[in-house]
This record gives C-alpha cells, structure tokens and sequence, in this order.
C-alpha cells in the first residue's frame, strides 16, 4: 500500500525529471522540455510542503543525474576512482543540484494554493531565479540549465540577446506552467467556486503575444545583416589520447602532429589558426628551447597561431610549488607573443580544491598537472582581422564571464577546450551546444577548438555551420562572418534575471 502511495505520490515528479533528460543532447528532443514540467507542476497542488519539497529534488535527481552521469568518465578514468564511488560522487552532485527544483517545488506549492496568480506566471519566475543563483552558488555550475535544451530551436530562442540564457528557460517554464493551468483550474474551481479566472485568462492572452514578438524578434534576427567583415581560420582537431599529452616519451609525437597538421591548413591561406586548450605539451616560456622552436616553426605558417598551454607564472623553490596558469597564447605573424590570457574560471576539484584549508583530505578528482591559480584580468586580443576573446575550456558555459568581454565592443568568440576528459559520452555534445547560447547573447560568432572534438563553427544567429566528429584528427578551415554589434545583454547584463528576483521576493512577501 505504501508502494503504491508513493509511486501517485511522487511518480509525476519522477515522470517530470526523466523526461528533461531527453530533452538535451545527444537525444535533442527539445520539444518535450515545453511539457516535461506538466506532470510535477500539477501534482504541486494538493501536497503537504515536505511532499512538494521531495517532489521537486526527485524531479531533479532524474533530470541531474541522466544529463551528467558522463562526469563518472572523468573521475574514474582519470582519476583512479573506482567505478561505484565515481557513480556515487556524481548522485551526490545531483542531489545537491536538485535542492534547487526542491526549493522551486515548495515555494510553487505554497503559492499556486494562496495566490489568484497562474502558474504560466509563478513557475517561470520561480524557476529562473532558482537557476540563476545556481549558476553563481559555490563557484557556479549552469550545467543542464533548461534553456540550453532548445539550442536547435533558433527562431525561439533569438530573444536571448536581451534575456540571456535565463530567458529562455522562463519561457519554457511559462509554456509548462500554461499548460499546467488547464488542469489546475478544474482543482481551483472545484475547492473554490467562486475563484476568478481573470487572472489566468489574462495571462494567457499577454503570454501569446509575447510569444508571437519571441518569433517575430526571432525572424528578424536570423535574417538580419549586422556590420562586420570576414576571416579565414583553421581549427586544428589534434586527437591526442589523454595519456599522451604530458607523457615525456611523446613530447615530440604530439609536437609534430600539431606542426604536420598547420602545416596543411596554412596551405588555405587562413588568417588565424587554432589549437586546443594545453595543445603544447610543455610549459610555453618556461621551456626555453621548445618555445623557440614553436616560434621558428609559427613563423613559416605566415598566420596567427592561438594555442592553449601552461604557464609558469611562479618557478618552484623550496617548500613552494609552481604557480601554474591555464592559458591561451597568441603569436603574430612574425612570432612575437601579442596576447596572453590566462583562465579566470577554474574547474573546482579538477584544476584546484576550494576551500583547500577545510578540505585539505580532498586530492583534485581529475589528475592533471598540478594546481592552477585563476587570472584575473578581462582581456581580448587585437588583431587586423579583428579583436577576439579566449574562453577555455568550461568557461564557454558561463553567460555573465563571457558578456564582461563584450560589453564594449569585439568582433568574434574563441574557445578551446580538451573534452577527451569525457570519451564517447554525452559530455562534449552538451558543452558544445551551450556555445550556441553566447553567440546568439552577444552576436558574436564562435570558433571552437577542442582536442578529440567536438570543434566547430557557429554563427552570430546561433546557426552551427561547420562541426567536426568525436576522436578523429582534422583541420577544418572556415570562413568566419564577423559581427560588431553589442546587444543589449552585453551592455547591461543579466537585468531580466534580477527582475525575476525581485518578482519573486514581491510574491513572497
């Protein structure tokens, strides 16, 4: 019997969050966002505010867990976790995740029975201020926002250069809660016979036109002309097992690669060339003969060359290890360095342990080279062919990082990454489909190299035109169409989400 009870209990919760997980990549069925909400959201009305919290951290444990499962990849095979551990470590991080939709949940649950407001209205506003904090909470991880489900959808989703990512998730969220209302106003009339239905007749019509300004904005957009000229670049897909890259026995396999391989793309006469996050397999600078035969080689190619790699900022002495930064280094034409950056958002337990003085039992989960400080300084590259911004690896997720970039002014996106962390998971599909989101945000084309793939192209509309395979080496040269507008999210940022915030503090007092 108790069985039973908790399968009608918290079953739709558990509905809700399984479907979310189809929603994203690799499945991509992104129309199921748009209802996946229903079965939760109804069941809302009639709990007990424990229930409605539980619900909400079900739906969460589901959702959390089937988009990120891939991180068990990560920490098992590289960083000698046994298998069920890395499994519990990733239920652990979607348990904390899910106290976020618990939250939702609950205040959704005490609202939708003490307020006249529909729930097209309540669940967006909720949900988004929830989903922003998360992004910021502990470092951030905006991972699996549900906005980035709906990255094929372009005509719905040009909007968010004015709202951002969260945007997005509010409009999704508002279709749920659309629908949620047809059902929940047969419960609402039933317990209250005389409840107005002025409110949630008048939130549908304002939610249809502003869906038809979402289109119609969308439309426009896509088939814009916005200023800006054109730029030849080669991406350079290395395809460097994990193992290899630091490995001294293949310093110089992994060397040549890269060297064999622009060699060919320099044969397309690009402007820029491309190379993945820690492509050189030394410390640039610091390995003096190396980087001068980086240098002398990057001086025949007659192009750019932006390269990730480690930097030694700090030589070890005595009692003191290397200060070691994660970066991206760019040569001109003549060789000469024209543009450092080194990494500001650092992967916490991968690159380096927060809070290390708590957590001082707690080795990085990710073995790599050695603990990595964070940059601290907002700056773009400035070329004849444009001026450009370099966010590595996970970096590229992070809406409010990359807009302090473009606020002013900037032609073109770079990325590059090393998803051979993820193998053949839906990891790098995931990581990849956010980019689309910080092309359409500050109309800014994004160029993205990654070590074993996915690289590719994308548009200032969102469009990705160019994308290359998983594990396979390539040079993919590409005709990049830059773009000079700023948006209004670059400009000003994530004012749509304070607003949700501040709605949501009205609505509960």
């Amino acid at each position: 019997m108790d069985m039973k009870k908790n399968i009608r209990t918290y079953g739709p919760a558990a509905l809700s969050g399984f479907l979310l997980i189809f929603a994203f990549p690799t499945f991509d069925l992104y129309p199921l966002a748009w209802v996946a909400f229903v079965p939760l959201l109804v069941s809302l009305w009639d709990k007990k505010p424990k229930e409605a919290f539980i619900s909400g951290v079900i739906t969460g444990i589901f959702s959390f867990f089937g988009t990120l499962y891939w991180i068990y990849h990560s920490i098992t095979h590289y960083g000698s976790v046994p298998l069920p551990v890395s499994v519990g470590l990733v239920l652990l991080l979607s348990l904390y995740l899910s106290l976020y939709p618990g939250l939702f949940a609950l205040i959704f649950s005490l609202k939708i029975k003490t307020s006249r407001l529909p729930a097209l209205l309540l669940a967006p506003v909720f949900w988004v201020t929830l989903e922003f904090i998360r992004s910021y909470a502990l470092t951030g991880f905006p991972w699996s926002s549900i906005g980035y489900s709906q990255y094929r959808f372009l005509y719905g989703i040009q909007f968010a250069d004015i709202t951002g990512i969260y945007g997005v998730s509010f409009i999704v969220l508002a279709v749920n809660g659309a629908v949620a209302d047809l059902f929940i106003a047969k419960r609402r009339r039933a317990e209250m016979p005389l409840f107005p239905m002025t409110h949630t007749l008048i939130g549908y019509v304002v939610f249809f036109v502003v869906l038809l300004f979402i289109f119609g904005y969308g439309y426009w957009r896509i088939h814009q002309e916005r200023p800006g000229g054109f730029l030849r670049a080669s991406i350079i897909q290395g395809n460097i097992e994990q193992a290899k890259k630091w490995a001294p026995a293949y310093q110089e396999e992994v060397a040549g690669i890269y060297r064999e391989l622009s060699v060919a793309a320099a044969d397309s006469s690009p402007s820029l060339i491309i190379w993945p996050e820690t492509a050189v397999p030394f410390y640039f600078g610091y390995d003096a003969a190396r980087s001068d035969d980086l240098v002398a080689f990057q001086r025949r190619l007659n192009s750019y060359l932006l390269f990730g790699s480690v930097m030694v900022k700090r030589p070890p002495s005595p009692g003191n290890p290397a200060l070691l930064t994660n970066s991206a280094v760019l040569l001109d034409r003549e060789g000469n360095v024209s543009y450092i950056y080194d990494k500001i958002h650092l992967v916490p337990f991968g690159e380096y342990v927060p809070l290390r003085s708590i957590l001082f039992f707690v080795d990085k989960l990710v073995a790599g080279i050695g603990d990595y400080e964070p940059g601290d300084k907002v700056i773009k590259a400035n070329t004849a062919f444009g001026s450009f911004a370099t966010f590595v690896c996970y970096e590229i997720i992070f809406p409010g990082l990359v807009r302090k970039f473009y606020s002013r002014d900037g032609d073109f996106i770079v990325t590059i990454t090393n998803d051979a962390w993820f193998g053949r998971t839906t990891g790098p599909y995931q990581h990849f489909s956010m980019a689309v989101f910080r092309a359409i945000e500050n109309r800014k084309p994004v160029v993205r190299a990654a070590n074993t793939g996915i690289s590719g192209y994308i548009d200032s509309s969102g469009r990705i035109l160019r994308v290359t395979p998983l594990f396979e080496r390539r040079v993919e040269t590409v005709d990049i169409k830059t773009d000079k507008s700023r948006s209004f999210y670059s400009r000003y940022g994530d004012i749509f989400s304070y607003l949700c915030i501040v709605a949501l503090l009205l609505l509960l007092l």
